[in-house]
C-alpha cells in the first residue's frame, strides 16, 4: 500500500493565498487528500468545512485548544475541558484526531510523578473521545523554553505512555523533525510498537524545511515505516522553500511516494 500525504495548510500551498480555505483547495488540486491545521478556535470552520467538501480533502488532525498541560495535575480539568470543546469539532470533520502534546517538565518534580500524571489524565481524555467515537493523538514536541523541556519529546516516551493508558482512542503521533531534534533514533523508537502509532509527520533538520533538504535519512526512515507495516498517512509539517508544486514533487521524491 502506498503511505498518501497529508498537508500542514498553516504553512504549505502558500501561494493560493492567505486563507485556509483556498489552500486547501490549492492541496486538493495537487492531488492530496488531507490537509492538517493547528489550533482551531481562530479558524473560519464554515468556509473550512465548504472547500474540504467541494475539493474531496478530508481534515485529518488539529490542535486541541487552548493547550494545557498533561503532566500538572492543576490543569487536568482545563484539559478536559479543552477535549471535550474539540469533540464535536472532530465529530463535524468526519472523525479527524485531536492533537494534545505534554507541556513542560516540572522543576523538583519526579519524573515518575510526572509520567503517572500524563497517564491519568489521558485516561480520562481517551474515555471522552472513546465515548464520542473520535480520536486523540499524543505528539511528543522538542522545545525547551526557561531552561525546561517538554515532558514527553520523543517517540519512545510518547509510545511508553500511550501503552500505559491502553485505550484505542489514544495512538501516537510520531513527528520525524522532533525526534530528530532530541537524536532519537526513529526506527528503533517505533521497532515492534507500530500499532500505537496512528500518524507520522515530517520535516528535515535543520531547519524544518522539505524532507531531502537536511540531515534526516529519509530512505532508512521510511523503510523502519515499511518494514513495521505502517499503512497511515504521512503528514507534511514544514516550511516550503520552494513553489507549492515544486515543494510537494521534491517532498515525494525525498519520501520514495509516487507523484
Amino acid at each position: 500500500m502506498t503511505m498518501q500525504l497529508a498537508a500542514c495548510i498553516e504553512w504549505m500551498f502558500a501561494d493560493a493565498g492567505a486563507d485556509l480555505a483556498s489552500r486547501i483547495r490549492a492541496a486538493g488540486a495537487a492531488g492530496v487528500t488531507s490537509v492538517e491545521f493547528h489550533l482551531w478556535r481562530d479558524k473560519p470552520l464554515d468556509a473550512i468545512e465548504a472547500a474540504l467538501r467541494e475539493g474531496g480533502v478530508r481534515l485529518r488532525s488539529f490542535c486541541v485548544d487552548p493547550r494545557r498541560s498533561l503532566a500538572d495535575p492543576a490543569d487536568h480539568d482545563a484539559v478536559l475541558a479543552a477535549v471535550a470543546d474539540a469533540i464535536p469539532v472532530a465529530r463535524r470533520f468526519d472523525g479527524a484526531a485531536m492533537i494534545v502534546a505534554s507541556g513542560f517538565t516540572r522543576p523538583g518534580v519526579p519524573e515518575q510523578e510526572q509520567f503517572d500524571a500524563v497517564v491519568a489524565v489521558l485516561k480520562r481524555a481517551a474515555a471522552l473521545a472513546e465515548e464520542s467515537g473520535t480520536m486523540l493523538w499524543l505528539e511528543p514536541v522538542y522545545m525547551i523554553v526557561g531552561g525546561q523541556r517538554m515532558f514527553v519529546d520523543t517517540i519512545g516516551r510518547g509510545l511508553d505512555i500511550v501503552a500505559a493508558v491502553d485505550s484505542p482512542a489514544l495512538r501516537l503521533l510520531a513527528d520525524a523533525y522532533h525526534s530528530a531534534q532530541t537524536g532519537e533514533a526513529f526506527g528503533p523508537a517505533i521497532r515492534g510498537r507500530i500499532a500505537l502509532v496512528g500518524h507520522v509527520q515530517v520535516a528535515d533538520t535543520e531547519g524544518r524545511h522539505e524532507p531531502g533538504t537536511g540531515k534526516i535519512d529519509w530512505g532508512q526512515l521510511m523503510s523502519a515505516l515499511r518494514d513495521e507495516g505502517y499503512g497511515g498517512e504521512i503528514g507534511l509539517e514544514y516550511f516550503p522553500t520552494l513553489p507549492d508544486a515544486a515543494s510537494l514533487a521534491a517532498a515525494r521524491k525525498a519520501l520514495g511516494l509516487a507523484g
